[in-house]
Protein backbone atom coordinates (compact mmCIF):
# COMPACT_ATOMS: atom_id res chain seq x y z
CA UNK A 1 0.00 0.00 0.00
CA UNK A 2 1.35 2.84 -0.79
CA UNK A 3 1.39 6.18 1.58
CA UNK A 4 -1.16 8.18 0.61
CA UNK A 5 -3.55 5.34 0.57
CA UNK A 6 -2.45 4.33 3.87
CA UNK A 7 -3.00 8.02 5.66
CA UNK A 8 -6.40 7.57 4.29
CA UNK A 9 -7.11 4.25 5.40
CA UNK A 10 -6.28 5.10 8.82
CA UNK A 11 -6.63 8.97 9.05
CA UNK A 12 -9.58 8.52 12.17
CA UNK A 13 -7.05 5.84 13.71
CA UNK A 14 -4.32 8.39 13.57
CA UNK A 15 -6.43 11.55 15.05
CA UNK A 16 -7.74 9.58 17.87
CA UNK A 17 -4.69 9.24 18.60
CA UNK A 18 -3.19 12.41 18.33
CA UNK A 19 -6.49 13.14 20.33
CA UNK A 20 -5.23 10.93 23.31
CA UNK A 21 -2.31 13.06 23.66
CA UNK A 22 -3.88 16.69 23.68
CA UNK A 23 -6.35 15.79 26.24
CA UNK A 24 -3.23 15.21 28.60
CA UNK A 25 -2.91 18.60 30.07
CA UNK A 26 1.36 18.49 29.84
CA UNK A 27 2.40 22.02 31.18
CA UNK A 28 5.72 21.49 32.27
CA UNK A 29 5.59 24.78 33.78
CA UNK A 30 2.56 24.51 36.08
CA UNK A 31 3.51 22.12 38.98
CA UNK A 32 -0.23 20.99 39.52
CA UNK A 33 0.00 19.59 36.01
CA UNK A 34 3.61 16.68 37.50
CA UNK A 35 0.73 13.71 36.97
CA UNK A 36 -0.04 15.24 33.79
CA UNK A 37 3.76 14.67 32.68
CA UNK A 38 4.51 11.23 33.36
CA UNK A 39 0.31 10.20 32.23
CA UNK A 40 1.94 11.81 28.67
CA UNK A 41 5.06 10.18 28.86
CA UNK A 42 3.12 6.56 29.09
CA UNK A 43 0.59 7.52 26.43
CA UNK A 44 3.44 8.00 24.03
CA UNK A 45 5.65 4.77 25.26
CA UNK A 46 1.78 3.02 24.07
CA UNK A 47 1.59 4.54 21.10
CA UNK A 48 5.22 3.84 19.92
CA UNK A 49 4.85 0.38 20.87
CA UNK A 50 2.00 0.07 18.38
CA UNK A 51 3.70 2.09 15.67
CA UNK A 52 6.17 -0.45 15.06
CA UNK A 53 9.15 0.00 18.01
CA UNK A 54 10.64 -3.33 19.81
CA UNK A 55 11.12 -1.49 22.77
CA UNK A 56 9.83 1.84 24.32
CA UNK A 57 10.50 2.92 28.31
CA UNK A 58 9.70 5.80 30.44
CA UNK A 59 13.24 7.08 31.81
CA UNK A 60 13.65 9.33 34.87
CA UNK A 61 15.54 12.40 34.60
CA UNK A 62 16.29 15.17 37.06
CA UNK A 63 13.10 16.48 36.17
CA UNK A 64 9.92 14.98 34.06
CA UNK A 65 10.25 11.99 32.59
CA UNK A 66 12.05 10.97 29.01
CA UNK A 67 10.71 8.70 26.88
CA UNK A 68 12.96 6.45 24.92
CA UNK A 69 12.01 3.65 21.97
CA UNK A 70 13.70 1.86 19.69
CA UNK A 71 13.38 0.17 16.35
CA UNK A 72 16.38 -2.49 14.83
CA UNK A 73 15.15 -3.90 11.17
CA UNK A 74 15.90 -7.78 11.07
CA UNK A 75 18.74 -7.16 8.30
CA UNK A 76 21.28 -5.63 9.99
CA UNK A 77 24.19 -4.29 8.92
CA UNK A 78 27.50 -2.01 9.37
CA UNK A 79 26.02 0.08 6.52
CA UNK A 80 22.61 0.65 8.00
CA UNK A 81 21.97 3.77 9.48
CA UNK A 82 20.35 4.98 12.72
CA UNK A 83 17.98 7.94 13.11
CA UNK A 84 17.73 9.63 16.47
CA UNK A 85 14.09 11.46 15.89
CA UNK A 86 13.99 14.16 18.55
CA UNK A 87 10.32 15.33 19.95
CA UNK A 88 9.06 17.06 22.94
CA UNK A 89 5.77 16.31 24.89
CA UNK A 90 4.97 19.32 27.42
CA UNK A 91 3.17 21.90 25.90
CA UNK A 92 2.59 25.54 27.33
CA UNK A 93 -0.23 26.49 29.44
CA UNK A 94 -3.72 27.33 27.63
CA UNK A 95 -4.11 30.67 29.26
CA UNK A 96 -6.25 33.22 28.82
CA UNK A 97 -9.03 30.47 28.35
CA UNK A 98 -11.39 33.18 27.61
CA UNK A 99 -9.96 33.67 23.86
CA UNK A 100 -9.95 30.01 22.66
CA UNK A 101 -13.46 29.02 20.51
CA UNK A 102 -13.06 25.64 21.54
CA UNK A 103 -11.73 23.66 24.82
CA UNK A 104 -7.88 23.63 24.48
CA UNK A 105 -7.92 19.86 25.90
CA UNK A 106 -10.26 18.74 23.46
CA UNK A 107 -9.21 18.75 20.07
CA UNK A 108 -11.96 19.88 17.44
CA UNK A 109 -11.61 19.85 13.83
CA UNK A 110 -13.11 22.98 11.74
CA UNK A 111 -12.01 24.40 8.88
CA UNK A 112 -9.56 21.54 7.36
CA UNK A 113 -7.54 22.28 10.86
CA UNK A 114 -7.07 20.83 14.15
CA UNK A 115 -7.82 22.71 16.85
CA UNK A 116 -6.06 22.50 20.92
CA UNK A 117 -3.14 23.09 22.60
CA UNK A 118 0.22 21.15 21.13
CA UNK A 119 -2.12 20.64 18.02
CA UNK A 120 1.05 21.61 16.01
CA UNK A 121 3.89 22.77 19.11
CA UNK A 122 4.75 19.66 19.22
CA UNK A 123 2.19 16.87 19.25
CA UNK A 124 1.17 17.05 16.43
CA UNK A 125 4.57 17.41 14.58
CA UNK A 126 5.54 14.35 17.03
CA UNK A 127 2.97 12.49 15.44
CA UNK A 128 3.86 13.05 11.85
CA UNK A 129 7.55 11.45 12.51
CA UNK A 130 5.86 8.31 14.37
CA UNK A 131 2.90 7.39 11.89
CA UNK A 132 5.67 8.06 9.13
CA UNK A 133 7.72 5.51 11.23
CA UNK A 134 4.92 2.90 11.51
CA UNK A 135 3.88 2.96 7.80
CA UNK A 136 7.89 2.26 6.88
CA UNK A 137 7.81 -0.56 9.92
CA UNK A 138 4.35 -1.83 8.59
CA UNK A 139 5.14 -1.95 4.87
CA UNK A 140 8.69 -3.67 5.61
CA UNK A 141 10.36 -0.88 3.37
CA UNK A 142 12.26 0.42 6.89
CA UNK A 143 16.01 -0.04 6.41
CA UNK A 144 17.09 1.95 9.42
CA UNK A 145 17.37 1.67 12.71
CA UNK A 146 15.35 4.16 15.00
CA UNK A 147 15.37 5.74 18.39
CA UNK A 148 13.24 7.97 19.50
CA UNK A 149 13.75 10.71 22.63
CA UNK A 150 10.90 12.70 24.01
CA UNK A 151 11.63 15.03 26.53
CA UNK A 152 9.05 16.72 28.75
CA UNK A 153 11.16 20.16 29.61
CA UNK A 154 11.35 21.69 25.99
CA UNK A 155 9.06 24.36 27.06
CA UNK A 156 11.02 25.43 30.24
CA UNK A 157 14.31 25.07 28.80
CA UNK A 158 14.89 21.69 28.76
CA UNK A 159 16.87 21.85 32.22
CA UNK A 160 17.45 18.26 32.56
CA UNK A 161 18.39 17.36 29.19
CA UNK A 162 22.30 17.91 28.92
CA UNK A 163 23.22 15.80 32.28
CA UNK A 164 20.43 13.09 30.56
CA UNK A 165 22.64 13.24 26.75
CA UNK A 166 25.84 12.67 29.03
CA UNK A 167 24.55 9.80 31.18
CA UNK A 168 23.00 8.28 27.70
CA UNK A 169 25.93 9.17 25.54
CA UNK A 170 26.00 5.41 24.16
CA UNK A 171 22.19 4.63 23.94
CA UNK A 172 21.84 7.86 21.89
CA UNK A 173 24.32 7.33 19.45
CA UNK A 174 23.52 8.06 16.05
CA UNK A 175 24.47 9.46 12.59
CA UNK A 176 21.92 11.88 12.23
CA UNK A 177 19.12 13.87 14.50
CA UNK A 178 15.34 14.24 12.69
CA UNK A 179 13.08 16.66 14.59
CA UNK A 180 10.04 17.96 13.51
CA UNK A 181 9.34 21.25 16.23
CA UNK A 182 9.96 23.99 13.48
CA UNK A 183 8.36 25.90 10.56
CA UNK A 184 7.59 26.33 6.89
CA UNK A 185 7.28 29.68 5.44
CA UNK A 186 4.08 29.08 4.17
CA UNK A 187 1.83 26.16 2.92
CA UNK A 188 2.54 26.79 -0.71
CA UNK A 189 6.37 27.86 0.07
CA UNK A 190 7.91 24.91 2.27
CA UNK A 191 11.14 25.30 3.76
CA UNK A 192 13.72 23.51 5.42
CA UNK A 193 14.95 25.33 8.66
CA UNK A 194 19.36 25.62 8.15
CA UNK A 195 19.69 27.56 11.37
CA UNK A 196 18.33 28.84 14.36
CA UNK A 197 19.31 31.73 17.03
CA UNK A 198 21.01 30.74 20.31
CA UNK A 199 18.90 32.25 23.29
CA UNK A 200 20.25 34.24 26.87
CA UNK A 201 17.49 35.02 29.41
CA UNK A 202 17.62 37.43 32.03
CA UNK A 203 15.18 38.83 35.19
CA UNK A 204 16.22 42.33 36.55
CA UNK A 205 15.27 43.17 40.36
CA UNK A 206 16.13 46.88 41.27
CA UNK A 207 15.39 47.93 44.10
CA UNK A 208 15.09 51.70 46.07
CA UNK A 209 13.68 52.49 49.19
CA UNK A 210 12.62 50.05 51.92
CA UNK A 211 9.28 50.29 51.29
CA UNK A 212 6.95 52.19 48.36
CA UNK A 213 6.79 55.68 49.13
CA UNK A 214 4.32 58.44 48.51
CA UNK A 215 4.86 60.45 45.42
CA UNK A 216 4.21 63.77 47.03
CA UNK A 217 6.54 63.30 49.47
CA UNK A 218 9.29 61.59 48.50
CA UNK A 219 8.15 62.28 44.53
CA UNK A 220 11.79 64.33 42.51
CA UNK A 221 13.87 63.25 45.79
CA UNK A 222 14.23 59.90 46.04
CA UNK A 223 15.22 57.58 43.00
CA UNK A 224 12.26 55.73 41.36
CA UNK A 225 13.30 51.95 40.97
CA UNK A 226 10.89 51.97 37.75
CA UNK A 227 12.25 55.11 36.35
CA UNK A 228 15.73 53.34 36.61
CA UNK A 229 14.83 50.56 35.17
CA UNK A 230 13.54 52.26 31.91
CA UNK A 231 16.61 54.22 31.80
CA UNK A 232 18.67 51.12 31.54
CA UNK A 233 16.86 49.08 29.61
CA UNK A 234 16.30 52.08 26.83
CA UNK A 235 20.25 52.21 26.78
CA UNK A 236 20.47 48.46 25.56
CA UNK A 237 19.35 49.06 22.26
CA UNK A 238 20.63 52.39 20.48
CA UNK A 239 18.45 54.49 17.74
CA UNK A 240 20.21 51.69 14.40
CA UNK A 241 18.73 49.08 16.14
CA UNK A 242 22.28 47.99 17.47
CA UNK A 243 22.66 46.33 20.73
CA UNK A 244 25.27 48.38 23.05
CA UNK A 245 26.61 45.43 25.24
CA UNK A 246 30.36 46.27 25.13
CA UNK A 247 32.31 43.48 22.50
CA UNK A 248 28.33 41.88 21.95
CA UNK A 249 28.87 41.68 17.92
CA UNK A 250 32.44 40.00 18.54
CA UNK A 251 32.09 37.34 17.47
CA UNK A 252 28.61 37.51 14.84
CA UNK A 253 29.62 36.66 11.59
CA UNK A 254 28.66 39.00 8.74
CA UNK A 255 25.73 37.24 7.00
CA UNK A 256 27.67 35.59 3.19
CA UNK A 257 25.92 37.69 -0.39
CA UNK A 258 25.18 33.57 -1.25
CA UNK A 259 22.70 33.75 1.86
CA UNK A 260 21.15 37.16 1.70
CA UNK A 261 20.31 36.31 -1.88
CA UNK A 262 18.60 33.61 -0.99
CA UNK A 263 16.77 35.00 1.59
CA UNK A 264 15.56 37.61 -1.32
CA UNK A 265 14.35 34.67 -3.22
CA UNK A 266 11.62 34.00 -0.31
CA UNK A 267 8.06 35.50 -0.89
CA UNK A 268 7.75 38.52 1.89
CA UNK A 269 6.11 41.50 1.72
CA UNK A 270 7.09 44.27 4.55
CA UNK A 271 3.53 45.80 4.22
CA UNK A 272 1.77 42.39 4.45
CA UNK A 273 3.65 41.69 7.28
CA UNK A 274 2.68 45.05 9.20
CA UNK A 275 -0.71 44.34 7.93
CA UNK A 276 -0.72 40.81 9.31
CA UNK A 277 0.31 42.15 12.94
CA UNK A 278 -1.57 45.63 13.04
CA UNK A 279 1.67 47.91 13.14
CA UNK A 280 2.80 50.83 11.18
CA UNK A 281 6.03 50.21 10.87
CA UNK A 282 8.80 47.56 11.19
CA UNK A 283 12.22 48.07 13.23
CA UNK A 284 15.57 46.77 13.21
CA UNK A 285 19.31 46.92 12.72
CA UNK A 286 20.00 49.47 10.00
CA UNK A 287 21.25 47.23 6.89
CA UNK A 288 19.16 44.30 7.31
CA UNK A 289 15.71 43.00 5.51
CA UNK A 290 13.31 42.51 8.06
CA UNK A 291 13.95 38.67 7.18
CA UNK A 292 17.12 39.11 8.10
CA UNK A 293 16.97 41.02 11.25
CA UNK A 294 14.64 37.75 12.61
CA UNK A 295 16.53 34.96 11.32
CA UNK A 296 20.52 36.24 11.23
CA UNK A 297 20.61 39.12 13.05
CA UNK A 298 20.88 39.23 17.03
CA UNK A 299 18.07 41.14 18.87
CA UNK A 300 17.42 42.10 22.30
CA UNK A 301 13.82 42.39 24.15
CA UNK A 302 11.81 43.33 27.00
CA UNK A 303 9.76 40.68 27.72
CA UNK A 304 7.98 41.73 30.79
CA UNK A 305 7.87 44.42 33.32
CA UNK A 306 6.31 44.97 36.48
CA UNK A 307 6.13 47.16 39.62
CA UNK A 308 4.59 50.10 41.63
CA UNK A 309 0.47 49.84 41.39
CA UNK A 310 -1.32 48.34 38.85
CA UNK A 311 -4.71 48.04 39.79
CA UNK A 312 -7.95 49.84 39.19
CA UNK A 313 -8.00 53.09 40.05
CA UNK A 314 -4.69 55.44 41.00
CA UNK A 315 -1.95 54.94 44.05
CA UNK A 316 0.42 57.51 43.84
CA UNK A 317 3.40 55.43 45.02
CA UNK A 318 7.23 55.52 43.78
CA UNK A 319 7.21 51.45 44.38
CA UNK A 320 10.10 49.61 46.19
CA UNK A 321 10.83 47.28 43.77
CA UNK A 322 10.93 47.14 40.27
CA UNK A 323 11.27 43.57 37.62
CA UNK A 324 11.82 43.06 34.43
CA UNK A 325 12.50 39.88 32.88
CA UNK A 326 14.76 40.50 28.90
CA UNK A 327 16.17 38.28 26.30
CA UNK A 328 18.50 38.00 23.44
CA UNK A 329 17.92 35.93 20.89
CA UNK A 330 21.86 35.25 19.57
CA UNK A 331 22.74 33.68 16.10
CA UNK A 332 25.39 31.23 15.59
CA UNK A 333 29.22 31.37 17.01
CA UNK A 334 28.28 33.53 19.91
CA UNK A 335 28.16 32.02 23.35
CA UNK A 336 24.98 32.32 25.32
CA UNK A 337 27.16 32.13 28.82
CA UNK A 338 29.43 34.95 27.50
CA UNK A 339 26.67 37.12 26.42
CA UNK A 340 25.23 36.21 29.41
CA UNK A 341 28.03 37.52 31.58
CA UNK A 342 28.47 40.46 29.82
CA UNK A 343 25.29 41.63 30.13
CA UNK A 344 25.12 41.00 33.47
CA UNK A 345 28.34 43.41 33.85
CA UNK A 346 26.69 46.12 31.62
CA UNK A 347 23.60 46.69 33.13
CA UNK A 348 25.19 46.79 36.54
CA UNK A 349 27.88 49.62 34.96
CA UNK A 350 24.98 51.47 33.97
CA UNK A 351 22.95 51.19 37.15
CA UNK A 352 22.34 54.82 38.63
CA UNK A 353 22.70 55.42 42.28
CA UNK A 354 20.13 55.26 44.57
CA UNK A 355 19.34 51.51 43.39
CA UNK A 356 20.59 48.29 43.91
CA UNK A 357 19.83 45.93 40.84
CA UNK A 358 20.85 42.40 40.78
CA UNK A 359 20.70 40.47 37.23
CA UNK A 360 19.69 36.94 37.45
CA UNK A 361 20.38 34.51 34.42
CA UNK A 362 17.37 31.88 33.79
CA UNK A 363 17.78 29.86 30.73
CA UNK A 364 19.99 30.08 27.44
CA UNK A 365 21.72 27.84 24.59
CA UNK A 366 23.46 28.18 21.54
CA UNK A 367 22.34 28.83 17.74
CA UNK A 368 22.92 26.29 15.11
CA UNK A 369 23.48 25.83 11.44
CA UNK A 370 23.09 22.97 9.85
CA UNK A 371 25.05 21.96 6.52
CA UNK A 372 23.02 21.52 3.15
CA UNK A 373 25.61 19.24 1.43
CA UNK A 374 24.85 16.39 3.52
CA UNK A 375 22.89 13.38 2.88
CA UNK A 376 20.62 13.78 5.54
CA UNK A 377 19.31 17.08 4.52
CA UNK A 378 19.46 16.09 0.84
CA UNK A 379 16.97 12.96 1.98
CA UNK A 380 15.07 15.47 3.68
CA UNK A 381 15.00 17.83 0.14
CA UNK A 382 13.88 15.29 -1.43
CA UNK A 383 10.90 14.22 1.11
CA UNK A 384 9.67 17.68 1.01
CA UNK A 385 9.62 17.86 -2.64
CA UNK A 386 8.12 14.64 -3.06
CA UNK A 387 5.29 15.62 -0.50
CA UNK A 388 4.73 19.05 -1.60
CA UNK A 389 5.49 19.27 -5.06
CA UNK A 390 8.75 21.63 -5.08
CA UNK A 391 11.97 21.81 -3.84
CA UNK A 392 11.87 23.57 -0.29
CA UNK A 393 13.77 26.69 0.07
CA UNK A 394 16.77 26.70 2.85
CA UNK A 395 15.85 29.11 5.22
CA UNK A 396 17.10 30.37 9.03
CA UNK A 397 14.91 30.71 11.57
CA UNK A 398 14.46 33.66 14.47
CA UNK A 399 13.26 30.69 17.18
CA UNK A 400 15.67 28.34 19.22
CA UNK A 401 15.74 25.24 20.27
CA UNK A 402 19.06 25.54 22.44
CA UNK A 403 18.96 21.23 22.89
CA UNK A 404 20.22 21.02 19.16
CA UNK A 405 23.25 23.16 20.04
CA UNK A 406 23.45 20.45 22.84
CA UNK A 407 23.14 17.26 20.78
CA UNK A 408 26.11 18.50 18.49
CA UNK A 409 28.03 19.42 21.14
CA UNK A 410 27.91 16.30 23.22
CA UNK A 411 26.89 13.50 20.82
CA UNK A 412 28.75 15.11 17.97
CA UNK A 413 25.63 14.69 15.51
CA UNK A 414 23.98 17.46 13.11
CA UNK A 415 20.36 17.60 12.86
CA UNK A 416 18.24 17.83 10.40
CA UNK A 417 15.18 19.94 11.16
CA UNK A 418 11.68 18.92 8.94
CA UNK A 419 9.28 21.03 10.50
CA UNK A 420 5.83 21.74 9.17
CA UNK A 421 4.52 24.49 11.09
CA UNK A 422 2.88 27.68 9.40
CA UNK A 423 2.53 31.13 11.32
CA UNK A 424 -1.51 30.68 11.46
CA UNK A 425 -0.89 27.43 13.82
CA UNK A 426 -0.74 30.12 16.58
CA UNK A 427 1.29 28.06 18.69
CA UNK A 428 1.84 29.40 22.62
CA UNK A 429 -1.15 31.32 21.44
CA UNK A 430 -5.17 30.70 22.20
CA UNK A 431 -6.39 28.71 19.05
CA UNK A 432 -3.77 27.14 18.29
CA UNK A 433 -3.93 24.83 15.58
CA UNK A 434 -2.47 22.30 12.88
CA UNK A 435 -3.57 22.55 8.88
CA UNK A 436 -4.62 19.08 8.37
CA UNK A 437 -3.60 18.90 4.84
CA UNK A 438 0.15 20.00 5.20
CA UNK A 439 0.25 17.54 8.26
CA UNK A 440 -0.68 14.38 6.15
CA UNK A 441 1.92 15.74 3.68
CA UNK A 442 4.48 15.87 6.61
CA UNK A 443 4.16 12.46 6.91
CA UNK A 444 4.77 11.78 3.44
CA UNK A 445 7.86 14.08 3.21
CA UNK A 446 9.40 12.06 6.79
CA UNK A 447 8.60 8.75 5.18
CA UNK A 448 10.28 9.82 1.47
CA UNK A 449 13.12 10.86 3.78
CA UNK A 450 13.75 7.58 5.53
CA UNK A 451 13.92 6.13 1.69
CA UNK A 452 16.12 8.33 0.46
CA UNK A 453 18.58 8.40 3.59
CA UNK A 454 18.91 4.54 3.59
CA UNK A 455 19.98 4.45 0.01
CA UNK A 456 22.18 7.22 0.46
Amino acid sequence: MNILDYIQVHRSRFIDEWASLIRIPSVSCQPEHKDDMLRCANRWCELLLASGCQHAEVMPSQGNPFVYAEYTPATLSSATKTVLVYAHYDVMPAEPLELWQSNPWEPEVRDGRLYARGADDDKGQAMIQAKAFEYMVHEGLMNCRVKFIFEGEEEIGSPSLEAFISEHRELLKSDIILVSDTSMIGKDTPSLTTGLRGLAYWQIEVTGANRDLHSGHFGGAVKNPLNALCEMLAKVVDENGRITIPHFYDRVLPIPQAERDMIAQIPFSDEAYKQAIDIDDVFGEVGYSTLERNSCRPSFDICGMWGGYTGEGSKTVLPSKAYAKVSCRLVANQDHEDISRSFVDYIQSIAPKGVRVQVTPMHGGQGYVCPIDIPAYQAAEKGFEIAFGKRPLAARRGGSIPIISSFEQILGVKTILMGFGLEANAIHSPNESMDLEVWEKGIVAVTEFYRHYAKN
